[in-house]
């Protein structure tokens, strides 16, 4: 327990530290070598500054830049703004971070204090420096020379000394290249050689653990020092950056004699620490390589590679022969604390082997704390001029204290030498700002100088001291002061009038009546409070109602007696608390919803919307339903509605129900709603034949029937309603002579034309009923049969051609020109008159050809052609009997696919034109004619009953609600055809019955009858002419 009551503590400690400490930081990146007046950042919105209105300042908001004295900025603040600024300083980041090569490393750090007081705050703004390729990359030497034996074999390689380069990241080294540039041949030997060694060597690169890029020659042919010995070529390194930099050195080859055996080194890797005070000529490590080979070859040469610093070339040397490495010139860890020395063992020819030899350098404590103090308030002549009403936590200057040391060698603690009412308080690593720890009083003490004391922990500790002066300016203060700048209240609603709130205090450092305080209510103050001047004593007047009000905020003053008074003030915040004094109240009394009838289950129907005026759990409303609860569902919290059912308008139209809204304050109140749910009709019912009941059944015409007489009618039903029960009739096959018409609205057939002779017969009209419904219509499609004759003598040969219409295609039309049986014997009668009265004439023209010789007798054929003509009783049934002759007979099958009937009635209104084609079942049953539901009468006959679908939108008195059914469901092509027979032949008797082979007696007998005729071919049917 202890210690995490300890633990506590030190959290809080550290917490409250921060906050009074006001230290704040800010990242910001920038590019190096921008130009001046570049904008960088905006500390005001950047750190989301915000004034306290009820704060008074006493100075304008400032922003200051603290730095040290002589120092140059490489940014400039504007004090009034906050806005960060470059300057004519340019930002280079290889000098302000010279020796770093890791991305993201290199900042520069400046402090920003936000003044005056009342809102200090010390801003430490770090800037990531952004790398620019403003660098080349360069090699060590503009001449790179190499040596080769010539027994080396092919594939062997050879490091090339790696180029430099200042930038970082994709700008620094990315790629090095060979070039072979084009020469004059030269002659060697008798024979012209180029003097480059064209593809003698490649380049490739490998990379280090650490990132670097080195290059790397590779032989490619077999080596002849005899035949050439050297090769110059160039080699070519770029960066990454855009555009690229590059430069380029010579690259010399030497091809040397053969040397069997390169030196070895006894250790490649060695790491080896010195401490920075070490003297010049100490010993760091000694190398050691031998060699296999005898003689000259086996003497080797030690010597660092061109790829080590500069630093460490001028820092360590080595001893050619030996390989032991010493100090040059003296270490300073603060300057570099690690150097990575490569070394190189040569024996004159072969390539050299290489070791890596890491320094590192020790830390000792030589050198002295530093102090760096930047002034916030600048002084004048040395010395900081600070009034005695300077408030608390002044801050006066910025303390900087440094050590290059390492580890407790670096460890800095920073202290005043006496007891003085200042103090420094830490806000950054080791940073420390120095303000007032007391009021201060220019009557006691006028003067400070104050000592600072620096001083780190190496063993033995050294010390650096600072001194600041500081001089009191006398002012009139010692203003009353309130014990809470900020007083909350918190009172519940529905208190006694004068109930006492608080007692406001305010003290005055003063005495006599100087000290005297009286409170005054400010000018912000409401009626309802009152404040007693001698004691302070806070009232309220009247009855707090915390849902007119629930938050009361004013100022308070205390004002002195003295010459001239002084006051301060303090804001109180009253805060009234609820009680649960409002039922939940619905936004109507009443709710009316319209949901379309294919809403799916669990759509969404409706929103319930209900407040309390409470707060809190007062206001925390739960809805439920009373009734209903089978239908429908109730979100409890967001008040939406959902069906627990599927609708049907047909079976019920509304539901009602009530819902109750319940609050969860202590003692509960609550409040109901009636909910009425409105179904609106959707176009799901196709219209259904109730006339014809049978797409068997026929009618008979007489011929004898006048135009414009009614000869049938169709009639048929929707369970629908509204627009999607508006019923339209139309004929739209079997029609094509035009001799009926239909009336869109009653159903009413009618003879349009007058029967004549080749009218007689069985027509077969396809009829189709359409509703209006919205957004597509539905349709169904009967066929009515119509008998022209005079009376039905035979009426089982008469459904003997309804049921061969049934084998006839709907869009082929039958019967044209085809007559009755009674019909056939007159025509016959007409026809032997005709003969017989022709051959009388033609006898009477030959007595008289014969005996006159005047006409030729081409004449007398031609004039009984014409005679033959004008006799023949219908001449447009022979060449119809001829074409159809010409065709096969169309098959009797019960299996229908696709019927294009194609109709064209200009002027007759009473029909539609049809150009399409319409989908027909592959059978049609006698299933569903007449088989209407007269149980359920449909709305369409309900003369009184309301047609919702003209009132859709909601007739509750809150704004319309849009109800879309959560599953939309894809509209379908509604077409029917409904009891069809199968065919749409308009059938008659053969031409001749006397052609039937049938030995029966009955002229209107159908058995075995063999028709000469065949089946019109269906086409485009223009008005009929008589």
């Amino acid at each position: 327990m202890d210690l995490l009551s300890g633990t506590y503590l030190l959290a809080v400690l550290l917490a409250c530290i921060v906050f009074q400490s006001g230290a704040q930081e800010k990242n910001y990146t920038v590019r190096e070598e921008l130009p001046e007046n570049v904008l960088i950042g905006n500390l005001l919105k950047d750190l989301n500054l915000t004034l306290d209105p009820d704060v008074p300042l006493s100075s304008p908001l400032q922003f200051k830049l603290v730095y040290k004295t002589g120092d140059v900025p490489l940014v400039r603040v504007e004090e009034n703004t906050g806005e960060i600024f470059t300057t004519a300083n340019r930002i280079d980041r290889e000098k302000l971070c010279s020796g770093i090569f890791t991305e993201n490393r290199c900042f520069y750090e400046v402090e920003v204090a936000v003044l005056p007081d009342e809102v200090f705050r010390l801003v430490k703004i770090r800037f990531l420096i952004e790398d620019i390729n403003d660098n080349a990359p360069l090699f060590p030497s503009t001449v790179i020379n190499i040596s080769i034996p010539e027994n080396t074999a092919i594939n062997s390689r050879y490091s090339v000394p790696s180029a430099v380069d200042p930038d970082i990241g994709v700008n620094g080294i990315q790629h090095y290249e060979l070039l072979k540039p084009k020469t004059a041949p030269k002659r060697t030997f008798g024979s012209i050689t180029n003097d480059q060694g064209q593809n003698v060597f490649g380049l490739d690169i490998i990379e280090t653990p650490e990132g670097d890029k080195w290059p790397q020659l590779i032989v490619q042919q077999i080596l002849d020092r005899e035949q050439k010995d050297t090769y110059v070529m160039k080699i070519k390194v770029e960066d990454g950056g855009s555009p690229p930099r590059s430069s380029t050195a010579i690259l010399q080859v030497t091809v040397t004699d053969v040397n069997d055996n390169r030196p070895v080194f006894k250790e490649n890797d060695i790491e080896v620490s010195v401490p920075e005070n070490a003297p010049v000529g100490t010993s760091v490590s000694q190398l050691h390589a031998t060699d296999a080979d005898l003689g000259s070859n086996a003497q080797i040469h030690f010597y660092f590679s061109n790829q080590i610093s500069s630093l460490a070339k001028r820092l360590f040397a080595i001893d050619n022969t030996t390989g032991l490495i010493t100090i040059r010139e003296p270490l300073d860890r603060e300057e570099s604390p690690v150097h990575k020395l490569t070394v190189l063992a040569s024996d004159g020819s072969s390539t050299p082997s290489r070791a890596t030899v890491t320094v590192n350098v020790t830390d000792i404590n030589d050198n002295v704390p530093s102090i760096d103090t930047r002034y916030i308030i600048n002084p004048v002549n040395g010395t900081v001029l600070l009034s005695e009403k300077a408030p608390l936590n002044t801050k006066i200057a910025l303390i900087t204290v440094m050590d290059k040391d390492a580890d407790l060698n670096g460890k800095v603690t920073c202290f005043t030498d006496h007891d003085v009412p200042f103090r420094l308080k830490p806000v950054f690593d080791n940073q420390f700002l120095l303000e007032t720890a007391t009021f201060l009083d220019y009557e006691a003490t006028r003067e400070y100088a104050i000592k600072i004391v620096a001083s780190d922990s190496g063993k033995p500790p050294l010390n650096q001291s600072a001194m600041l002066l500081i001089k009191i300016k006398d002012e009139n203060d010692n203003a009353p002061v309130f014990t809470q700048p900020v007083i909350g209240l918190s009172i519940p609603e529905n208190n006694a009038p004068g109930t006492q709130l608080t007692k406001i205090s305010a003290t005055d450092a003063d005495s006599g009546r100087n000290a005297e305080i009286s409170y005054i209510l400010g000018s912000d103050a409401p009626p309802i409070f009152n404040l007693d001047r001698r004691t302070g004593i806070l009232t309220a007047v009247r009855k707090l109602d915390r849902e007119k009000q629930d938050r009361y905020s004013f100022t308070v003053l205390a004002k002195d007696n003295g010459m001239p008074p002084l006051q301060a003030n303090a804001t109180v915040t009253v805060s009234v608390l609820d009680q649960n004094d409002n039922s939940p109240a619905f936004t109507h009394n009443e709710y009316n919803f319209y949901v379309p009838e294919n809403l799916p289950m669990y759509g969404t129907v409706g929103l319930i919307t209900v407040t309390d005026a409470d707060s809190g759990e007062n206001a925390a409303v739960t809805l439920s339903i009373l009734n209903g609860r089978d239908n429908f569902i109730i979100d409890p919290l967001t008040g939406v509605i959902r069906p627990n059912i599927t609708f049907d308008r047909e079976q019920q139209g509304s539901y009602t129900f009530q819902v109750k809204a319940v609050d969860g304050g202590r003692l509960q109140r609550s409040s109901t709603a009636k909910v009425t749910i409105n179904v609106v009709d959707v176009n799901d019912n196709r219209p259904v034949f109730v006339i014809p009941s049978s797409n068997y059944s026929y009618e008979l015409v007489p011929t004898s029937a006048s135009p414009g007489s009614v000869v049938t009618k169709v009639f048929a039903v929707d369970n629908d309603t509204g627009m999607n029960a508006e019923l339209r009739y139309s004929i739209i096959g079997g029609n094509s002579r035009g001799l009926f018409t239909i009336d869109q609205l009653t159903g009413n057939i009618t003879l349009k034309e007058k029967v004549i002779a080749s009218d007689h017969g069985l027509h077969r009209l396809v009829i189709k009923v359409n509703d209006l419904g919205q957004p597509e219509s539905l349709y169904t499609i009967a066929l009515v049969h119509l008998f022209l004759n005079e009376t039905v003598t035979n009426s089982s040969y008469v459904q003997e051609l309804v049921r061969r219409n049934m084998e006839t295609p709907v869009g082929q039309n039958v019967g044209d020109g085809e007559i009755t049986p009674q019909t056939n014997d007159y025509v016959k009668i007409i026809i032997a008159i005709i003969a017989g009265t022709m051959t009388v004439i033609l006898v009477i023209f030959v007595t008289a050809l014969v005996r006159c010789r005047q006409t030729p007798r081409h004449k007398v054929v031609q004039k009984n052609k014409q005679s033959g003509e004008w006799v023949s009783p219908n001449q447009e049934n022979r060449q119809i009997k001829k074409k159809k002759k010409k065709k096969k007979r169309s098959p009797k099958s019960l299996l229908l696919n696709f019927v294009t009937i194609e109709e064209s009635k200009p002027d007759d209104p009473g029909h539609e034109h049809i150009n399409g084609t319409l989908d027909i079942p592959v059978e049609l049953e006698e299933q569903t004619m007449g088989k209407y539901n007269w149980a359920t009468t449909p709305t369409t006959f309900k003369p009184d009953s309301p047609d919702l679908a003209k009132h859709y939108k909601s007739a509750s008195p809150q704004p319309t609600f849009q109800i879309k059914p959560e599953t939309p469901v894809p509209p379908k092509k509604h077409h029917v055809i409904q009891e069809l027979p199968l065919d749409n032949t308009f059938v008659v008797g053969c031409d001749s019955l006397s052609k039937c082979s049938s030995s029966s007696s009955d002229p209107y007998s159908v058995s075995e009858c063999s028709c000469q005729g065949g089946f019109k071919t269906p086409g485009p049917i223009h008005t009929r002419q008589l």
